[in-house]
């Protein structure tokens, strides 16, 4: 498919992809379902992990062809996962019209854990959601980013929970 003719189908799929699509995809007891995960998989692990799906990019960062990576990062800024005691913050980043899936560790974490892992995590949560099984696909992933947090940043002791649990939808 030609470039030109990828990123017309880019930009259609982002005009198309609304809150409406969310909530299709992730309803209420699906966000539910993320929340119990995140909290679960903080009693493990010293990790504050934020879970964060967008249905669509703004036209101008279509336009400007900003991945789904660059608009992880800016959220993850946005949103202050970087602002934790240990630098333990983990962004779980689902960019809806895309499928795609990123997930942005702070440096304390990502010093331990190689991008590979994450991206191990990422491609099986956009399997999932291409089989149209968002909330178990991202069930699974934060069940494995808990795993891996768990390996490496084991919980010990009581810890503050810094960053809410509650899933965010842009």
């Amino acid at each position: 498919m030609p470039a030109n003719s990828s990123r017309l189908k880019r930009i259609a799929l982002h005009l198309a992809t609304d809150h409406r699509a969310v909530r299709r995809a992730f309803p209420p007891e699906a966000l539910a379902r993320i929340e119990a995960a995140t909290s679960a998989g903080e009693k493990t692990h010293a990790g504050q992990v934020r879970f964060v799906v967008e249905a669509a990019l703004p036209l101008a960062h279509v336009m400007s062809r900003q991945t789904a990576h660059e608009r992880a990062l800016e959220v993850f800024g946005r949103l202050r996962i970087w602002d934790t005691e240990g630098n333990s913050g983990v962004l779980v980043y689902v960019l809806l019209a895309d499928r795609r899936v990123e997930i942005v560790a702070d440096r304390g974490i990502h010093r331990k854990v190689g991008e590979a892992e994450w991206q191990s995590i990422c491609r099986t949560m956009e399997s999932a959601f291409r089989e149209g099984r968002f909330a178990d696909g991202a069930v699974a992933g934060i069940d494995a980013a808990s795993a891996l947090l768990s390996r490496h940043f084991p919980r010990s002791g009581a810890a503050n929970n810094e960053l809410p649990d509650q899933p965010i939808v842009l």
